[in-house]
């Protein structure tokens, strides 16, 4: 029986995801697959109380994380001692939660955030995040971003040792872990760094972590880099002269994605190494570990974080998302080429696919789609009919730029296949000549227990149709995927340094492959 049959996750029908700059207006039924969550911390530099607006600068951090998580949020902040916690959580979108009044009673010199869509644990206030527990040298706060693969096992040990817990959230389980001691050891006071290796020792992946105590931001990330962690500098107003940057640093942000920097005029410093430990206080970082993978095991960085969660404007690995994407759809022209009119989108996530695409096939590309925009989230349940119109809801047709023509219609990702036939069916009622669908990634084939909902693989479309039947089951003329090899190569292009040798190994395609990072035991 697959996890997933076994523990509680919340799923919606698949559809027609990615990042559009709208991505806070998604239905659930527009989402096929979910992003566990996003964290982002700040630190302010110099000398405190600080004049920086910590609360805000979190805020619209989250906001430009909200694509990865759109549940609840909350945001803990402290002015540096551990006894001083202030702290807001709620459930919705960022903007939804944080009014100016509440977060001005959050002023502080360092906090955390959290953004939430929940893949262990149930959508209540409780499972919202960061979580805060006292220890025997002050509180902390935990901000999760990923799924413990053993999270079943951890939570009956610390059930075991008499520990209680208040939620049915994995990322609980983390922070009551770090409650432990490590043995024999803070003697003379507490060894934090001994707290978070012990933890890592626990359990191998899917995390990156933001731990605030006293003074202290730690941001962490497991052995096998699974989810992305990054660091920026947060300049002054008047910064303009490089030579004086150090001076004009102030504070130090990290984030879940580098995309959040640009709107609080941060500037992207490093991602945060898998395995490694940073401490961040006011002197600014510092790498106080790293901690190995078994074996000398490659690295597993989740390679649908480049095809399906990150916004295009994310730096991953030292590339842009949205280059990898239009590469993606380059790999996708010299593996599935047909004769055609035109090629183009699902608006709006596999846009830089499909332009790459048209670049490499020398196909012109063309809107046949628009997007309503205001389709929202909403409670509000439609009428049988107004149910039934489906895509017409949230899609227009282009006619007058397909009509009679043949069309190569891109899609980043199909899951469960619900969407994809309603919009063939309308491009052809509408006048298109013949639809092609070309897949800027592999069939989705195996569930994810890394912090991605992905459903059972019995309501995955790749193992419920035949590829050959693929096509007649959408209604379209023909469908080809993007091939594993493909995908590899077009995200290898872009990383500089690489090893020629982990080419096929230093990223997880376990949705693609069922070959998961390390063995899984719950």
């Amino acid at each position: 029986m697959d996890r997933l049959d076994q523990v509680s996750f919340k799923m919606a029908d698949s559809g027609i995801c990615g990042y559009a700059g709208d991505t806070q207006l998604q239905t659930w039924e527009d989402v096929g697959l979910r992003e566990a969550c996003g964290v982002f911390g700040c630190v302010a530099t110099g000398t405190w109380p600080t004049q920086l607006d910590v609360p805000h600068i979190i805020s619209l951090g989250l906001v430009g994380l909200q694509h990865r998580g759109q549940e609840s949020a909350g945001i803990v902040t402290s002015h540096g001692s551990s006894a001083t916690f202030r702290k807001h959580r709620g459930m919705g979108l960022v903007g939804q939660i944080f009014s100016e009044e509440i977060l001005g009673k959050l002023h502080g010199n360092l906090g955390i955030g959290h953004t939430r869509y929940s893949t262990a644990g149930t959508s209540d206030l409780t499972n919202c995040q960061p979580f805060n527990v006292e220890t025997l040298h002050g509180w902390i706060a935990v901000a999760h971003n990923g799924e413990l693969v053993n999270a079943l096992r951890l939570r009956e040990s610390i059930l075991r040792h008499g520990v209680g817990l208040s939620t049915t959230s994995d990322s609980e389980v983390i922070t009551q872990l770090l409650a432990r001691p490590p043995p024999g050891s803070e003697s003379d006071g507490p060894d934090w760094l001994g707290r978070i290796k012990q933890l890592m020792n626990e359990t191998l992946l899917s995390y990156s972590l933001l731990i605030m105590h006293g003074e202290s931001v730690y941001a962490v990330r497991d052995p096998y880099g699974n989810r992305p962690l990054c660091i920026g500098k947060l300049m002054g107003v008047g910064y303009l002269d490089p030579k004086d940057e150090e001076s004009s640093i102030e504070g130090w942000v990290v984030s879940s994605e580098s995309c959040s920097f640009q709107a609080i005029g941060a500037r992207y410093y490093r991602e945060v190494q898998p395995g490694e430990i940073v401490q961040i206080t006011k002197q600014g970082i510092k790498t106080l570990a790293t901690v190995p993978r078994p074996d000398q095991q490659p690295p597993a960085f989740c390679i649908f974080e480049y095809v399906y969660f990150a916004r295009p404007d994310s730096i991953l690995e030292g590339q842009m998302v949205h280059s990898v994407r239009r590469r993606c759809g380059e790999r996708l022209a010299l593996e599935a080429p047909v004769e055609a009119d035109l090629v183009s989108t699902v608006p709006e996530s596999a846009t830089p696919a499909a332009l790459g695409y048209s670049q490499m096939s020398g196909v012109p590309y063309t809107d046949v789609l628009t997007k309503n925009r205001y389709i929202g989230r909403t409670f509000i349940q439609p009428s049988t009919r107004l149910r039934q119109l489906g895509v017409a809801k949230k899609f227009g047709a282009l006619t007058e730029n397909f009509k009679g023509k043949r069309i190569i219609l891109i899609d980043d990702s199909i899951v469960r296949g619900n969407t994809i036939a309603p919009i063939v069916k309308l491009l052809k009622q509408a006048g298109a000549k013949e639809v092609h669908i070309r897949v800027a990634s592999p069939p989705v084939k195996h569930p994810c227990y890394m912090g991605i909902n992905i459903p059972t693989k019995e309501e995955l479309i790749a193992n419920r149709v035949e590829t050959q039947h693929l096509a007649s089951h959408f209604g379209a003329d023909s469908v080809v995927y993007l091939s594993v090899d493909g995908l590899r190569t077009a995200v290898m292009e872009g990383i500089q340094n690489k090893d020629a040798s982990s080419h096929k190994s230093r990223h997880c395609t376990a949705c693609l492959t069922g070959e998961y990072p390390v063995e899984l035991s719950w």
